[in-house]
């Protein structure tokens, strides 16, 4: 039977003083770990026994990651040490579920605090329970990286297809050379802080971020909307049917197309390339830009130290192979037929992940 508690009743807070920059090029057998996982191998370990830490600094912060035991975290992450009464991996369930990132504070580095989130609430079960929970929530998630990886694999035979048909960055086979500018015309989304247009989804027309733009997909999320009186007043950056998006800063040179459902919406502080049909097929111009073709060359375009950017006028010289019209619909029609099977496992893993995200709260609530 489970029981009401809250977090501090099922850990300890502990928290390190080592920065990164004391523990790079060490050696050991220990392994030490930052926000972005691990660092490297040291020869001394802070914690005895597995853990959960917690991002406390920065970006990713609130990210949940159940960690070895004789192991170490550098001082932008928190340590949460279970007490006698949660498994490891349970507590690690447990925190994710909470997602503890809505408790950050300060606008120049986020940063979340153990004394703002002790309080939550959960419910905890026996160790036996929590066994059985910790076996059934990990099935799942191992089914979800499964049709993750499966995902990945097909967007990596995308891209093998793409090179074998037309090379790589060295141009191989010769094909002529073109600007961007040269058979696409390149514009920039609403620059503005757009916030007067803001309006809620039953009310607006959704306009596209850069958290909307995924290589060679639209990430259908975290929408923003625009009145109809503001959608209208942008009408330079509403957006057509195979029109691309690539994000200005970062992720750099992240490039999808619009398909037709999104016509009519808009595109806030986003580069958009209206491509000359007749000349070069649009999955071909996004595909090629989010190729090694592409990224180098925006990789070299970019400026801002503290934030990479890149703009219309570096994406308008971008240089691009231009093979054939057919050949760029054969390869355009391969990933029609890849798409097929994406489609079907974006379903499965969809399907899996509301699983998981059901589970979670009936076992925690």
């Amino acid at each position: 039977m489970s029981m009401r508690v809250k977090l501090e009743d099922v850990c300890d807070r502990g928290s390190s003083n080592l920065r990164q920059s004391d523990v790079e090029g060490q050696s050991g057998d220990y392994p030490i770990y930052g926000a972005a996982g691990y660092i490297g191998n040291v020869d001394f370990y802070h914690q005895d026994k597995p853990y959960v830490a917690v991002v406390k600094d920065g970006a990713g912060i609130g990210r949940t990651t159940l960690l070895p035991a004789r192991s170490s975290v550098i001082g932008t992450m928190q340590y949460l040490l279970p007490k006698e009464n949660v498994l490891p991996e349970y507590l690690c369930y447990v925190v994710r579920h909470m997602h503890l990132e809505k408790y950050f504070s300060g606008a120049t580095i986020p940063h979340i605090y153990f004394r703002d989130y002790k309080n939550e609430e959960f419910n905890l079960d026996s160790l036996s329970r929590q066994a059985e929970i910790i076996d059934v929530l990990s099935r799942v998630e191992k089914v979800i990286d499964e049709r993750q990886q499966e995902l990945s694999a097909l967007d990596d035979l995308i891209k093998a297809r793409f090179v074998e048909m037309f090379g790589n960055e060295t141009n191989p086979y010769n094909w002529p050379v073109v600007n961007v500018e040269e058979v696409a015309n390149v514009s920039v989304g609403v620059v503005i802080k757009p916030a007067q247009y803001y309006t809620d989804a039953e009310h607006g027309v959704k306009a596209f971020r850069s958290l909307n733009v995924g290589p060679m997909t639209i990430k259908d999320s975290d929408w923003v909307y625009f009145s109809y009186e503001g959608n209208d007043k942008n009408a330079k950056s509403q957006l057509k049917e195979n029109d691309l998006l690539i994000v200005r800063s970062g992720a750099p040179g992240t490039t999808c197309v619009v398909p037709k459902r999104y016509e009519g919406c808009n595109a806030i502080d986003i580069i958009i390339a209206r491509p000359n049909t007749e000349r070069i097929n649009p999955y071909y111009l996004c595909t090629y830009t989010n190729m090694p073709h592409g990224k180098r060359q925006i990789e070299e375009g970019t400026g801002g130290a503290a934030q990479q950017h890149f703009n219309v006028g570096k994406y308008n010289k971008l240089r691009l192979m231009l093979p054939p019209m057919d050949l760029q619909k054969e390869f355009v029609d391969f990933i029609a037929q890849v798409d097929k099977s994406k489609f079907a496992v974006q379903k499965a893993l969809d399907e899996a992940q509301l699983l998981f995200d059901s589970l979670m709260q009936k076992y925690f609530g």
